[in-house]
């Protein structure tokens, strides 16, 4: 590193770290009296949230966490989870966000690995809790979350588990609302969670209170700074992403930070996400593609005015036909890029004042892009001897990622953690070119791409198409081996109503565009079947891996 003239330091000058407390505490300063709601069971002002972080800190103490011991939250999104995202890093502690759609075997691995020393657990997850419980091998105290509480004060919780301290609630009464947030290095490890690959055991990947803080800057900067989707302190903010899923994307942190309205729905069900978002006049949300879809393929999203709502996509590709049904409905959607590593914002599809111009069409060409490298950070494109390709749009290979909100590794896991930062760039496995305007384009994962006659396909793109050919509801590409070809692609159409006549015309359009040149003949599927669903992952995402091995 290059040595340079380090300003000179006053003894008794102080050097504020960058700790997830300094976000709390800019909440009681602004618009204090605005409100966090819970579905219809729970609503505080921020006078009253910051009060039960507090509380939370003081139980956790009392409940012999440490700093450095790792606390463990099972539950839907809440505001008890909004409340541990603050109370547990600011005592020194480690918050490990359970992914709770894993197998019960690897969310056994995932608290086992962490090391965790004390559960928040909804009572919903008490069966499986209970499968497991003989193998926790370092969890020494539960404590039991219950939605039941806030309808009746009386009721009772029963938990077959030894170390439960008591229920959520009746706990934080019992506790003090003031303590001291200590200062500490700004390094410190805040958070924890458990991403999975193709193969092997998950992996945990972790963020300092330093990076947090940073990743919330980025994060102002993009949508509260450039707007590429506008975020002020009046939005009424709901996620749809699982707060367990890379913080919920960061946005808690933000919409803390400007004392936002926030509104957490619990278990995702259309019927109540639809009722919040009417009922609370909810302005912006995130969702993987699965999500929007279902909603605004449901009857009750054509009765009700969407239009205020604003949506980023991200988890997979935002498809010209979703984009179309939303923008049908009036609904500001865009998309975004990142992955479990990068905490995760990468980049974000952000429109010039001369792209606003263009005509529609073009505006979806633009609007279904992975979009535009976002604010400090730095993203280039290799191939596969590690060489730096050049950003003309045209040229394909790894994306590689630099930035100061990017893992340092995995934990507990040095052969992982340098592959993952070979070369001193942060591999994504994806595969996307760059054009010269910065816009990034994946094409798809390194193991998703096509393999067919020496030529690579994205499926990305295929799964595009098809999808804009009436009567697909939703639709998945893969690879199938191919002893002539090596792979050849195969499509899986979930049909909107009737599958009669809807092959040929998925063919039929693809032919077109092969005539006029716009695909080569080889993205032609060579077989398209039908199904009821397709399989997802535990974070929404199309699980390619088992349709492979459904077909292979």
């Amino acid at each position: 590193m290059m040595k340079t003239r380090l300003i000179p330091r006053t003894e008794s000058a102080r050097e504020q770290p960058l700790l997830l407390k300094s976000l709390l505490a800019q909440t009681l300063r602004y618009n204090p009296e605005r409100e966090i709601i819970y579905r219809d069971l729970f609503r505080m002002n921020y006078f009253e949230f910051n009060r039960r972080v507090r509380k939370l800190a003081n139980l956790l103490i009392a409940s012999g966490v440490k700093p450095g011991d790792t606390v463990a939250v099972l539950d839907w999104d809440s505001h008890r989870y909004l409340e541990a995202y603050f109370a547990v890093p600011a005592i020194g502690a480690v918050l490990h966000t359970v992914n709770v759609r894993l197998a019960p075997s690897q969310i056994l691995y995932t608290i086992n690995h962490a090391e965790d020393k004390l559960l928040l657990v909804h009572e919903d997850f008490l069966p499986l809790l209970y499968s497991i419980q003989g193998e926790i091998t370092t969890v020494e105290n539960y404590i039991i979350l219950s939605d039941h509480i806030y309808t009746n004060p009386t009721y009772e919780i029963t938990a077959k588990v030894p170390g439960v301290v008591g229920e959520y609630e009746s706990l934080l009464m019992t506790q003090p609302d003031q303590i001291e947030f200590p200062d500490f290095d700004e390094h410190t490890m805040a958070t924890i969670f458990y991403t999975t690959g193709t193969t092997g055991d998950p992996k945990g990947v972790y963020f300092s209170h330093r990076q947090l803080f940073l990743h919330s800057t980025a994060l102002l900067t993009y949508f509260c700074g450039y707007q590429v989707l506008p975020f002020t302190h009046e939005d009424v903010y709901m996620p749809l992403t699982p707060m367990f899923h890379v913080h919920a994307w960061g946005f808690p942190f933000v919409a803390t930070l400007l004392n936002n309205k926030q509104v957490y729905p619990g278990k995702y069900e259309p019927e109540i996400l639809l009722k919040l978002l009417v009922t609370h006049n909810v302005t912006l949300s995130h969702c993987v593609p699965t999500i929007l879809n279902m909603l605004v393929s449901s009857p009750v999203s054509k009765l009700i005015d969407l239009s205020r709502w604003k949506v980023i996509i991200g988890g997979a590709a935002l498809t010209r036909n979703l984009a179309k049904a939303a923008g049908s409905l009036n609904i500001q959607v865009t998309q975004g890029y990142g992955m479990s590593e990068t905490a995760p914002v990468m980049a974000v599809v952000h429109f010039s004042e001369e792209d606003k111009k263009l005509p529609e069409e073009e505006i979806l060409d633009l609007k279904t892009k992975t979009g535009k490298i976002s604010p400090f950070v730095e993203l280039r494109i290799v191939n596969d001897e590690g060489d730096f390709l050049e950003h003309d749009g045209i040229a394909t290979g790894e994306l590689v990622a630099r930035g100061f909100s990017l893992t340092q590794g995995y934990l507990k896991n040095p052969v992982a953690s340098e592959v993952l930062w070979r070369n001193g760039w942060l591999h994504t496995g994806d595969v996307a070119s760059i054009d010269k305007k910065d816009i990034v384009s994946i094409k798809d994962r390194t193991k998703d791409v096509i393999k067919t006659g020496g030529e690579w396909i994205s499926s990305l793109d295929i799964e595009n198409l098809i999808s804009q050919t009436e009567g697909v509801s939703e639709v998945a590409v893969i690879g199938l081996q191919d002893t002539v070809w090596g792979e050849r692609p195969h499509a899986i159409v979930v049909p909107k109503e009737s599958t009669k006549g809807l092959e040929a015309r998925i063919r039929a359009r693809l032919q077109c565009m092969i005539d006029a040149g716009d695909i080569k003949k080889w993205y032609m599927p060579d077989t398209i079947s039908f199904t009821e669903a397709i399989p997802k992952t535990s974070v929404g995402k199309t699980d390619k891996k088992k349709l492979r091995a459904d077909r292979n």
